[in-house]
């Protein structure tokens, strides 16, 4: 009975602190969820070869960012970093994918302008709208896009030339709400030159690249899962981002690349899903 009771007594002490030591760990994981990660934004480098890239565009650098997500955690002290950051890696191009401000917070929307207004692309900043972005004061988002001197791309193209040479920047307008119109896009987008669609939801290549048409789509909206374990697929994903949730896939010729975007929706936090800047050096296809 002795040593059935001291066992008992030693069994209650281990309990105790692997519990002690569980809560220090879940302490120490939910801060660094919420105080670390979601400002250690990664700037990630990518080469990509696109077969119909002129050589006029060769090692041509498009920065893409994702779900800004202005809100009251996306300060303008934060996104002026952003800016920033996005600026020192020297960009031909600037795209935007979407999302800028958290649904039904258009108390927001005027400090963008502030912001936005300070990239400094060699050639042009272009932008599409996002679901959470028609969840809100729609007109003033657009509004603020253009007051920043960005190419707002609502089913339309935005056309880069180096004198007979071409590279075309499509956008599509919100999939999820159902504004996308990919027939306007390709009556407007010329037979010939790269073709680069920027779509805020990235299970669209779907759809786009059985056109044969798009050498690259750019998006967004998953946020990587914002919290996840490494190996596995986030438990949590939004519709149109379940399939292509993050970085780099290729689908017949055409190469997709989601970003993890930079702002939070629901609990802010990340884990396993640092914010992100995408850098892509555009190179030519060499011919054999």
């Amino acid at each position: 009975m002795l040593i059935t009771r001291k066992w008992l007594i030693k069994a209650s002490r281990s309990a105790f602190r692997c519990i002690r030591w569980c809560l220090l760990l879940g302490c120490c994981t939910l801060l660094y969820a919420h105080l670390i990660e979601p400002n250690w934004i990664e700037i990630n480098s990518l080469q990509l070869t696109l077969p119909n890239l002129a050589p006029e565009f060769n090692g041509y650098r498009i920065v893409q960012i994702s779900d800004i997500h202005r809100d009251r955690w996306m300060t303008p002290r934060r996104l002026k970093r952003i800016v920033r950051l996005v600026n020192q890696q020297k960009p031909d191009l600037i795209a935007i994918t979407g999302d800028l401000v958290t649904r039904n917070l258009p108390q927001f929307i005027p400090s963008l302008t502030v912001c936005l207004n300070h990239f400094t692309p060699k050639d042009k900043t272009v932008a599409i709208l996002g679901n959470h972005d028609h969840e809100n004061d729609t007109p003033a988002i657009i509004q603020a896009i253009k007051q920043s001197n960005i190419v707002y791309l609502e089913n339309d193209i935005y056309t880069l030339q180096r004198g007979s040479a071409m590279l075309h920047i499509a956008g599509i307008d919100d999939v999820q709400m159902g504004k996308s119109r990919l027939d306007l896009v390709m009556q407007k987008l010329p037979k010939t030159g790269a073709a680069i669609l920027l779509a805020h939801e990235p299970d669209f290549a779907i759809t786009s690249t059985a056109t044969g048409r798009f050498d690259l789509q750019l998006s967004g909206h998953s946020h990587g899962g914002q919290i996840r374990l490494p190996f596995i697929t986030p438990p949590i994903l939004p519709p149109f981002a379940r399939q292509y949730y993050l970085g780099k896939y290729q689908l017949g010729k055409m190469f997709l690349y989601t970003n993890r975007g930079l702002g939070m929706t629901g609990l802010h936090l990340r884990f396993f899903a640092r914010p992100e800047i995408t850098v892509f050096t555009l190179q030519m296809k060499l011919k054999i």
